[in-house]
């Protein structure tokens, strides 16, 4: 359930320890614009600190609760004391504040958190005016500020100047503050040498503060000598490039200001040399003038100026040099934030700005001219449930190799010579002293210098042949990108609000020459705002848009809660809400509408009509109890109705528009217990004559009522059911790099199937060629820098899954645009993995332990790789497929792995090595499995495994097809066809992902070879009731026809008729109690719940355990429903997804899918997760877990759990 208002928490980031109150707002805002009514609860803490945790100590924690005002906002104070008075060692520096804010009259509640600082800094000292350059002898005056640490001034402080070195400071004078927090110093400079370093302190003696201990940030400042610059004296001349506090706007002009202060030089023209830096390179230069006048100080500034453009973003880094007379070279450099800006300039406007529910509104979008736009518009709810899922400038600047240079490279850095130093010579400046000299003001812009002038200080003295060196600092760096109310015609009176999704827009607009579109859009009928999000592409490059948003909103309207799902049996509380934002009082009626699916008891008595003023809102409730299992759609109407009593002594208005609300919402009803399903296939290819079959339908005793549900599907082709479920041919998860290619791959062989057999329209080309581009985008997330594709994006590269990825992305090619040096980067990935044997060393897992067998594994990965070689057309004389086929033929007659001689028969045929061909095919056909006309294969006599026989299966008839076959090929193929639909699952694909991609490339193949342009066929289905007839001709044979059975027990026959071949499907589905049978895989859900607690939930406590024969499980999947009514909590999720052996984490509607890499045998492996209550369901039901091997679903478990309190 999405929420309806956000959350926020306004207080200053960094608290004092000092301080004695923390000031606290929380604001609570519908998606819609208005202030939530409800109350607030606050609870600060601060938490221990982990090298301290003990069960005996407990972090202080307090808590307020207050209602909210007219804004939706509460202000909290809390006492700093709370969280000082035991003291600091076991307590770390932070405050956790965690906001709930429940909304009066749905309960419905959303929490936000913050994390505050805690500083030790009472305040702070800072020099303000302050000379930079003295004169031997003159009076040296300035003045120092003292402020607390929210900047405001302290008057009458005592503070104390010092002068010299840190760790040998001399006082000098005692100051105190005026009434603005300054204060004025003025000393003699006779008898002090050279520069003169002042330091400011609040305490009479210079040291450091105590580690937690309250304190003033202390200020430092020197004043250099005026004196004539000399090779052996350091300069007191400086540039220094004037810094900006806010970003600079792009396509703008800017000022850039250069101070210069040269001091001791001889008069004569100085050039002031600027360098502009972008992205590491140079972007723009240029020379000033400055005339040095025969004085000793010359101060002045001067300026140039800059567009600053595109390309310069996010960073400028402007340098400053110049050689004064005395060839001493001084420098300086600064950087500037560049707004983050595109040259591609995209802009959005809606029209009108704000809309009601219904109403058109068009879409301005403005690029440059021939751009391709991407637009999305997503209600606000969804981003409040998950932030920081948005296209920002940041993620897209991030992409950069390169921001800013702050370095040269070690291999180009020239080595710096130690200063040979005679007795008795004063070096300056000391060794130990840092300065910024030219040379690293060169070098931290990236810039290597060649020049015969002095530009470096020594890092190292030699003193009567000892070497001293100057300590070092941290390292300069490169600073990489981070890997990653309308007008018009009189109203309607009534609105009825059905279409409440989470996304609205979703689509690709081009602009056209003109640079500017106008898309017209109907809002949908939710109260929310809606945020746009739009990029665009063009010859000029990329374009992102100021992000935009639309609020939907009507002034009198209606709310519904209710949750996502609930089980047959229990009941909720179904409220409406009703809001007034209207200037006048209204009298409402609500009323829900009556159905047979569901009953409605009133929890409201007698007050479901009532007075309602401006600004007002009112909850009313009914207990909802469903009676019908599936969707069920929920319409309740608020209507604005006359009435001739007052409401507070106003008399009652009726608006003229929207006086009636009807909202719609859906209800999802499930049955209890586990879902089941049974399919029954039939390929009937009639030549004339009648085919006939039959079929038994029984469900089992322990059928839930009422759950059961059968129908029978037809189509003309047995590639149909596929190409009609080309997003689902698996009813599985698809969260790995494997599992999205199984996504992929069969769109390729439909695609070339229908364009060989000339059936592929431009709709079906469409549907499928969105799903490649789509699918192949996806993949590249789970690819390696060299080339290789790992299951998850990490660890080591898979060779069996980069082998499939570069046999599809080959053949996908064809049909949309794959990068070419994606593939050759994983081809040459897969090259380096080949022995001096010529088969290929494994890298990753298997994708099915059932492979494993007699022969090695490096044989069975070495024929997958090489048929992908093959597959893409390498020749055989390639040298690396050369040398794979000649490993091959070593285990030509190695029979021990059923697996691997299938799929080394299709090796040889697509090598065209006939001999080697017929000899693994000879035995394969010995160790077939006849049944009346079926034929099919499986890994061991013992073995059980659909999903490895389906695709043994389907390598034999790949085999077959591959060398011209013959009517004898085609038929035995025929006899492997027909047992292999017998295998496929409603949705057109089978078991797992392996065996629905190589069996659909079978399937395709064999379609391509038999397909006939003409034909029809009549299909009757005989069932206990009566009988339902199809048509299958070349006009509808990829068409899914599909009818409910009205029986889900009983004889049923099929009969065919005519000349073109039906594909028949009898699919059952039902719902059984929750299975307690011995698995070799164990579930076990333990509840742990706290019904005293205010914030209802529980914890479940999960064991995972195999037993099975193998060493360890395939991929597993842990599927964890919710209970009606419950969420998993956020924080709680984002743990279990850093879990042991856990891989990845999904939230799927009301599951929570868990991808775990392996089970080892009879290890057991523990996980938790917490679920929040977020809407009270009656008679809840219990939720299922399931466990289950992706590649071998068959191996599942189910175990269930229940929520104990009282509800």
């Amino acid at each position: 359930v999405l929420p309806k208002f956000d959350v926020k928490i306004n207080s200053s980031a960094e608290v004092s320890i000092v301080q004695e109150e923390i000031k606290v707002e929380v604001c609570a805002t519908y998606t819609f614009g208005q202030p939530v009514p409800g109350s607030v609860e606050v609870e600060m803490c601060r938490p221990l600190d982990y090298y301290f945790e003990k069960p005996s100590l407990i972090a202080p924690c307090h808590k307020q609760t207050k209602q909210t005002d007219k804004r939706g906002c509460a202000t909290f104070i809390f006492s700093m004391s709370l969280f000082t008075k035991r003291g600091d060692r076991d307590l770390q520096d932070q405050l956790h504040v965690r906001a709930k804010v429940e909304e009066e009259g749905t309960g419905i509640s959303l929490t936000q958190e913050e994390r505050l600082t805690i500083s030790y800094v009472v305040g702070k000292l800072s020099f303000t005016d302050a000379p930079k350059i003295y004169d031997e002898g003159s009076n040296l005056a300035g003045k120092v500020q003292a402020v607390y640490y929210n900047n405001t001034p302290i008057p009458d402080m005592r503070l104390y100047l010092f002068e010299g070195d840190r760790w040998a400071a001399r006082l000098l004078q005692n100051l105190t503050t005026n009434s603005d927090g300054v204060a004025v110093f003025s000393f003699s400079t006779a008898g002090l040498e050279g520069d003169i370093k002042l330091h400011v302190s609040n305490l009479p003696s210079f040291d450091y503060p105590g580690y937690r201990t309250p304190y003033y940030e202390v200020a430092d400042h020197t004043v250099l000598l005026a004196r004539p610059s000399t090779p052996d004296t350091k300069t007191s001349s400086s540039l220094e490039v004037t810094k900006k506090n806010n970003p600079l706007p792009c396509d703008q002009e800017e000022d850039f200001s250069i101070q210069y202060t040269v001091v001791g030089e001889a008069p004569g023209s100085v050039e002031v040399v600027y360098l502009v830096l972008a992205r590491g390179a140079i972007v723009a230069q240029g020379v000033k003038q400055v005339k040095v006048q025969d004085k000793s100080v010359n101060e002045g500034e001067v300026s140039f100026k800059l567009t600053v453009s595109p390309d310069m973003a996010p960073v400028i880094q402007v340098l400053a040099y110049a050689v004064l007379p005395s060839e001493t070279v001084i420098a300086n450099s600064a950087d500037f934030s560049v707004q983050k800006c595109f040259g591609n300039k995209v802009s959005l406007e809606f029209s009108p700005s704000s809309a009601v529910p219904g109403e058109e509104t068009i879409l301005q979008v403005k690029a440059q001219p021939d751009s391709l736009c991407g637009l999305s518009a997503v209600d606000q709810s969804v981003l409040i449930k998950e932030p920081g899922q948005t296209l920002q400038e940041e993620k897209i600047f991030d992409l950069l190799p390169v921001k800013t240079i702050s370095y040269i490279p070690y291999m180009v850095e020239d080595p710096n010579e130690c200063l040979h130093v005679r007795p008795k010579r004063r070096i300056f400046p000391f060794p130990n002293q840092p300065s910024e000299d030219a040379h690293t003001v060169f070098s931290n812009v990236g810039m290597k210098m060649a020049t015969n002038l002095l530009i470096r200080l020594p890092s190292c003295l030699i003193y009567k042949g000892r070497e001293y060196n100057q300590g070092f600092g941290f390292a300069p760096r490169l600073e990489l990108a981070e890997p990653v109310p309308p007008p018009g015609s009189l109203p309607p009176i009534e609105t009825v609000r059905t279409f409440f999704p989470e996304t609205w827009i979703w689509d690709l607009v081009e602009v056209g020459d003109s640079g500017t579109k106008d898309v017209s859009f109907t809002v949908p009928d939710t109260i929310t705002t809606w945020e746009t999000e739009a990029f665009c592409l063009s010859p000029q490059g990329f374009g992102l848009a100021p992000r935009k948003e639309i609020t939907v909103f009507q002034p009198f309207f209606l709310e519904l809660s209710l949750p996502y799902s609930i089980i047959r049996g229990e009941h909720f509380e179904l409220k409406a809400t009703v809001f007034n934002y209207l200037t006048s009082c209204i009298m409402v009626n609500v009323a829900p509408t009556t159905s047979l699916e569901y009953t409605l008891t009133p929890l409201s008595g007698d007050r479901y009509t009532f007075c309602l003023c401006g600004s007002e809102r009112k909850t009313v409730s009914w207990t909802m109890a469903p009676s019908a299992l599936g969707v069920v759609n929920v319409s309740v109407s608020a209507e604005a109705v006359a009435s001739h009593a007052s409401c507070d002594n106003e008399i009652v208005s009726v608006p003229e528009r929207g006086r009636i609300d009807v909202v719609t919402r859906s209800l999802i009803v499930k049955a209890e217990g586990v879902e089941m399903s049974e399919t029954y296939n039939w390929l009937l290819c009639p030549k004339g004559e009648t085919l006939t079959e039959k079929v038994d339908l029984q469900l089992p005793k322990n059928v839930i009522v009422g759950s059961a549900l059968a129908s029978v599907s037809v189509l003309g082709d047995i590639l149909g059911r596929a190409l009609n479920n080309l997003d689902g041919l698996l009813q599985m998860p698809y969260g790995c790099g494997e599992q999205n290619m199984a996504l992929l791959a069969p769109n390729i062989y439909i695609l070339q199937y229908l364009t060989n057999t000339q059936q592929l329209t431009q709709a079906i080309k469409d549907k499928a060629t969105n799903f490649l581009t789509s699918g192949y985008q996806r993949q590249l997330n789970y690819k390696h820098e060299d080339g290789a594709y790992s299951t998850f994006g990490s660890g080591p590269g898979n060779t069996w899954l980069t082998a499939f990825v570069v046999r599809s992305f080959a053949k996908a090619q064809s049909f949309v645009f794959i990068d070419p040096t994606k593939i050759a980067e994983s081809v040459i990935w897969l090259k380096n993995k080949q022995q001096k044997n010529g088969c290929f060393q494994m890298s990753g897992k298997l994708f099915h332990n059932g492979m494993k067998g007699g022969v090695s594994d490096e044989v069975t990965l070495s024929a997958y790789i090489t048929a992908a070689f093959l597959e893409m057309n390498m020749s055989v004389e390639d040298p690396e497929v050369k040398k794979s086929l000649s490993c091959l033929r070593e285990y030509v007659s190695d029979f021990s792995n059923t697996y691997t001689t299938a799929l080394l028969a299709y090796v040889f045929t697509l090598a065209g090595d006939m001999e080697a061909r017929a000899q693994l095919l000879q035995h394969l056909d010995s160790v077939s499995i006849p049944e009346g006309g079926f034929l099919h294969w499986s890994q061991t006599a013992a073995d059980t495994s659909a999903s490895l026989s389906v695709e043994i299966s389907s390598y034999v008839l790949l085999a077959k097809l591959g060398a011209s076959p013959t009517a004898e090929d085609l038929g035995y193929a025929t006899r492997i066809v027909r047992w292999l639909t017998t295998q496929q699952n409603p949705y057109g694909g089978f078991s797992s992902t392996q065996d629905t991609v190589v069996a659909l490339q079978a399937l395709a193949l064999y379609s391509t070879l038999v397909f006939s342009p003409g034909g029809s066929s009549a299909v009757t289905v005989h069932s206990p009731s009566g009988q339902l007839t199809f048509e299958v001709n070349q006009k509808n044979k990829l068409l899914y026809q599909e009818k409910l059975l009205l029986e889900t027990t009983g004889k049923f026959s099929l009969e065919v008729k005519g000349d073109a071949c039906a594909v028949i499907q009898i699919s059952l589905q039902y719902n059984v109690p929750t299975p307690s049978v011995v698995a070799t895989l164990d579930v076990e859900v333990t509840p742990k719940v706290d019904c005293t607690s205010r914030r209802r939930g529980l914890t479940l406590g999960i064991k995972v355990l195999y037993t099975g024969t193998e060493a360890s499980t395939n991929m597993v999947i842990l599927d964890i429903k919710m209970l009606s009514g419950f969420a998993p909590d956020p924080q709680s999720l984002e743990r279990l997804k850093g879990a042991v052996l856990v891989n990845r984490v999904e939230q799927n509607e009301d599951h929570v899918l868990v991808y775990i890499s392996e089970l080892e045998k009879h290890v057991p492996i523990h996980y938790t997760l917490d679920l929040i209550q977020e809407l009270q369901v009656q008679n809840l039901k219990p939720a299922v877990v399931k466990i289950y091997d992706y590649y071998q679903p068959s191996d599942q478990d189910d175990t269930e759990y229940i929520y104990t309190c009282a509800t």
